[in-house]
């Protein structure tokens, strides 16, 4: 149950920004590496899309180099 909640709390865009923190990225850095607009990015870390499509998550995790499970878990 408590594994769950954490999940719940934890928005798509909040764990694209912590992922971001570690690797000492901008915004503007990652959307480039992505290839999505700077402002896709900003709105999706800030929560105003809260549910960006797959394709978009995809990207994202491809400009960290790393999986779209470890993005998401």
């Amino acid at each position: 149950m408590e594994e769950k909640k954490i999940e719940q709390v934890k928005t798509i865009g909040q764990k694209i920004k912590a992922w971001r923190k570690k690797n000492e990225i901008t915004q503007d850095a990652l959307a480039k590496k992505a290839d999505i607009p700077y402002t896709t990015l900003a709105k999706i870390e800030s929560d105003v899309i809260q549910n960006p499509s797959l394709q978009t998550i995809t990207k994202i995790a491809e400009g960290f180099g790393i999986s779209l499970d470890d993005l998401v878990k």
